[in-house]
């Protein structure tokens, strides 16, 4: 059986799906937590168990968003000869950039109109916060940040004919929207359920 080398794709793709697993399951774990039990408040108390989340989450944030563009810069030229010979690269390159301005648009609109409490989750903190009633985005779509406001992803694997970056900007889109269904609708539920 010929020995597999491991190649620098691979390994991003590794440290991508890793980052991507401690992303939304460690952050969805911390907020489950929070929402259900007060774990974090009950031990740190409400700022402290918020600022400790806060400083976990960004750095799972940031680290899943560095490990996708190492993926597509390590992977790119790997869409198939068919579709790069099929569309002129111009074209391809055009579409990639328009989806990187408007999805990193839309993004930068919705966490703006957020606010940085919002956009860091500090309701699940505060159990008498009232749930967010945003503007901006949130007027035309139900879900900005996790809809439009992931275009940009795909616009940079196709910037850099990359298919494990198109592939995984799809697995990124698709677990951020099960975290959204799995841990944030619930807790916007019952913050409603009390409101009411």
């Amino acid at each position: 059986m010929p020995h597999a080398s491991i190649t620098p794709g691979l390994v991003a793709a590794a440290y991508f799906a890793l980052s991507r697993f401690a992303y939304v399951v460690g952050v969805g774990v911390m907020l489950a937590g929070q929402d259900r039990f007060r774990r974090l408040t009950t031990r740190f108390g409400v700022e402290g168990g918020y600022r400790r989340f806060r400083r976990i989450a960004a750095f799972l944030m940031t680290n899943d968003g560095v490990s996708f563009v190492v993926l597509a810069l390590l992977t790119r030229d790997t869409l198939p000869a068919g579709v790069t010979e099929a569309v002129p690269r111009g074209v391809v390159l055009a579409i990639g950039l328009a989806l990187i301005l408007i999805g990193a648009g839309v993004k930068l609109w919705a966490a703006r109109t957020l606010g940085d409490d919002g956009y860091h989750w500090r309701n699940f903190f505060l159990p008498d916060a009232p749930i967010p009633r945003a503007g901006g985005p949130y007027r035309y779509l139900r879900n900005p940040m996790y809809t439009v406001g992931y275009l940009q992803t795909y616009g940079l694997a196709l910037l850099l004919a990359s298919l494990p970056a198109l592939l995984g900007a799809g697995i990124a889109q698709g677990s951020i929207l099960l975290f959204h269904w799995l841990v944030e609708r619930p807790h916007y539920h019952r913050q409603l359920r009390v409101e009411s």
